[in-house]
C-alpha cells in the first residue's frame, strides 16, 4: 500500500480525483441516460464514443492500485484523448450545432466544455510527475497519486489482491492499445473525422 505521508499537493490530487468522478463518470452517465430518454441520437453517439475512449482512465485506476509506473503516462494520454474525442468528429459537431435549443443540448455543451477544460488542466498538472514512469514510484512524490485509487480499492475490491487488479489493468491497457492502434491505422484512414462511417 502506498505511503500515507502528506505532501503539500496531496489535497490537489484528491480534488482532481473528485472532479474526475464528477466530470468523467457521473455527468456523462446522466447525460447518456437523458439522451436515451429524449431519443437524441447524435448525443448518444458521441457519449458512446466518449465511454470507449475514457475507459483508459478506468484502466489507470487499476494500474495505480498496483503502484504501476506506467499509470502516469497512461493517465496523461487518457486525459488528452478524452479532450480530443469530445471535439474530433466533424459530422457529430455539425449535427449537435443543428439541434434545436433544449435543456439537454445546453447541459451537454456545458459538460463538454467543462470536461475539456478539466482534462486539459489535469494533463498539464500531471506533466511534472511523468518522470515517475521512468525513475520508479517508490518516492512519496509519486506514491501520493495512488492514494485515491487505494480508496477505490478499499471500497470495491477489498477482498482482491492489488497485484491481481494491477494485472487486470495491464491486460486492459494492452487491449486498449491494440484497439486504438487499429483505429488509428485502419479506421481513421477510411472514415477520417466522420464518426458515422463504419458505425452504421
Amino acid at each position: 500500500m502506498p505511503n500515507q505521508t502528506e505532501l503539500w499537493f496531496q489535497p490537489l490530487i484528491w480534488m482532481d480525483f473528485r472532479l474526475a468522478v464528477i466530470f468523467t463518470v457521473l455527468m456523462p452517465l446522466i447525460l447518456l441516460l437523458w439522451a436515451f430518454a429524449q431519443k437524441t441520437v447524435v448525443i448518444q453517439h458521441l457519449l458512446t464514443i466518449y465511454w470507449r475512449v475514457s475507459s483508459l482512465l478506468a484502466i489507470v485506476v487499476y494500474l495505480q492500485i498496483g503502484s504501476s509506473a506506467i499509470s502516469f503516462v497512461a493517465s496523461f494520454i487518457g486525459q488528452c484523448l478524452v479532450a480530443i474525442s469530445l471535439w474530433f468528429w466533424a459530422d457529430i459537431n455539425d449535427e449537435i450545432s443543428d439541434l434545436p435549443p433544449s435543456p439537454l443540448k445546453l447541459g451537454f455543451l456545458g459538460w463538454r466544455w467543462a470536461t475539456t477544460i478539466y482534462c486539459a488542466l489535469s494533463a498539464i498538472a500531471l506533466i511534472p510527475f511523468l518522470s515517475c514512469s521512468f525513475v520508479g514510484t517508490s518516492s512519496d512524490y509519486c506514491q501520493a497519486w495512488f492514494q485515491p485509487a487505494w480508496l477505490y480499492y478499499q471500497f470495491f475490491h477489498a477482498n482482491s489482491k492489488p497485484a491481481f487488479l494491477s494485472f487486470l489493468g495491464f491486460v486492459g491497457l494492452v487491449i486498449y492499445a491494440l484497439s486504438f492502434g487499429y483505429f488509428a491505422i485502419v479506421r481513421l484512414g477510411k472514415q477520417g473525422r466522420s464518426a458515422m462511417v463504419g458505425d452504421e
